[in-house]
């Protein structure tokens, strides 16, 4: 359920990647502008026939800012929703949280239609601010039902429900556009969410010991490994100060801005770069912005299956497998994205980079993804809101700043959106190598806090 949960997150999320290319007004290149332009030629260009458009004459810039509107709401919620997680439950603030994005979802054709892009805008703030608690409840989920040797696996699965979110997103979109309207898009991944919700609320609950259908073996194997297994009601007030007193925070914060923009730049653009740049109906479209996060979430799984074999065997600790899964997250996309910019219109050389890039990526779900939960129990709700919070800053920049930087959507103006990425990979993921850990704090302990109180008084 945790899967599906951001599953429809991410479906509902980026499908209006997609839809905007048949909202906005298409783009009627010339023979003569093709040359003149390093644009790609169309594909099975046919006497002046083009790749169809929509009725709303939005620019670039505009289009950036649609895009990018849902993270500003998101932000926000961000440290809230960890927050209320810990002290009334996860399941309530993630069941409120899909089930607001779903009527946001149900509600944006309708605001298109009536209030053009302003309104849009305004509801995709609201959309993000009921999605932004996804993280951080699933990270409280997380902590309360499996075990440190178990984590980079079932990590991978959870978190791994945004690639196939994406991957269903994008080619669920690419069939409904090439066959239906465009507003049917948002109605079935609204009322597919609602439908998640109504399962969510029966079946799950907010830790072993308040679940009633789990067996008794089942609690005392819990139990045996990671000791309590209900949520704690006496847990004291978050430990802000201690929390940023060490670098550890910072490097985690650091690696997240610089997954989320490459991430973001991807999941939120890379239609519009197929459509705009390298010309492709919206049919295929949706099927080659799929593909590079299928093999995402394969690579994903596989790290995290043999993360946990390795933290089983003893043979590399926690805060080394996590360097190590977060530095190959980093370093190969950074390098196959800017390899994509230089394929030109190669079709096959520029997806077959993507695709590589995006599968290298994998490894950050068992990487720095899985830190807060590493460094804290009690508060790794909180700890996954702050760094999720932080990271999702890069949402609004980046689709923004893409549609500042690609006016033209030339393959020259890509290339420095692609170039800009590898700076942020780079740098983030040498900062996360040097500071970063995966040891649980001192501060997750509310009885060595009030130690370390003591002492120095």
């Amino acid at each position: 359920m945790g899967f599906f949960a951001i599953f429809n997150a991410y479906t509902m999320r980026i499908c209006l990647s997609v839809v905007i290319t048949q909202l906005v007004v298409a783009r009627n290149y010339t023979k003569d502008k093709l040359q003149d332009e390093v644009i790609c030629p169309v594909l099975e260009y046919d006497d002046g026939k083009f790749l169809p458009g929509g009725e709303y004459d939005w620019s670039q810039q505009l289009q950036g800012y649609v895009l990018s509107s849902f993270y500003i709401g998101y932000v926000f919620s961000q440290i809230p929703g960890g927050v209320l997680a810990q002290r009334i439950g996860a399941k309530i603030v993630l069941t409120v949280g899909i089930l607001s994005t779903a009527l946001c979802s149900i509600a944006t054709p309708w605001t298109i239609v009536h209030f053009d892009a302003i309104g849009l805008i305004c509801l995709r703030i609201i959309m993000g601010f009921g999605e932004g608690p996804t993280f951080p409840a699933l990270a409280c989920l997380l902590s309360q039902w499996v075990p440190v040797t178990e984590m980079g696996f079932i990590g991978a699965i959870v978190l791994g429900g945004g690639q196939i979110g994406t991957i269903v997103g994008n080619t669920i979109c690419g069939l409904i556009l090439a066959h239906f309207t465009w507003d049917n898009v948002f109605y079935v991944f609204g009322f597919t969410s609602i439908l998640w919700c109504i399962l969510f609320v029966i079946l799950c609950y907010n830790d072993p010991a308040s679940h009633p259908f789990i067996k008794p073996s089942e609690k005392e194997y819990l139990r045996s490994i990671m000791g309590e297994i209900s949520r704690r009601q006496d847990l004291p007030p978050t430990p802000w100060s201690s929390i940023f007193s060490g670098a550890p925070i910072y490097a985690l914060i650091c690696a997240q801005i610089g997954h989320d923009w490459s991430f973001f730049v991807m999941s939120t653009d890379l239609p519009k770069y197929f459509n705009d740049v390298i010309q492709l109906p919206i049919d295929k479209n949706g099927f080659f912005s799929s593909l590079p996060f299928g093999v995402m979430w394969v690579s994903s799984i596989m790290s995290g299956y043999i993360t946990d074999h390795i933290i089983r065997r003893g043979a590399v600790g926690i805060t080394k497998i996590r360097k190590i899964n977060t530095f190959i997250a980093s370093m190969g996309p950074s390098i196959f994205l800017v390899l994509a910019s230089y394929s030109g219109c190669n079709r096959f050389h520029v997806l077959a980079c993507f695709t590589i890039g995006m599968g290298l990526m994998g490894p950050y779900y068992a990487g720095m993804k899985l830190s807060p939960m590493d460094m804290t129990r009690n508060y790794s709700a909180t700890i996954m809101g702050i760094v999720n919070g932080v990271g999702s800053l890069t949402g609004v920049v980046a689709p923004a700043t893409v549609g500042l930087m690609t006016p033209n959507t030339t393959i020259d103006e890509w290339r420095l959106v692609f170039w800009v990425a590898f700076i942020m990979l780079v740098i983030s993921s040498v900062v996360f190598v040097i500071w970063g850990t995966g040891e649980r704090q001192y501060w997750d302990d509310p009885e060595k806090i009030a130690e370390r109180k003591q002492n120095k008084t």
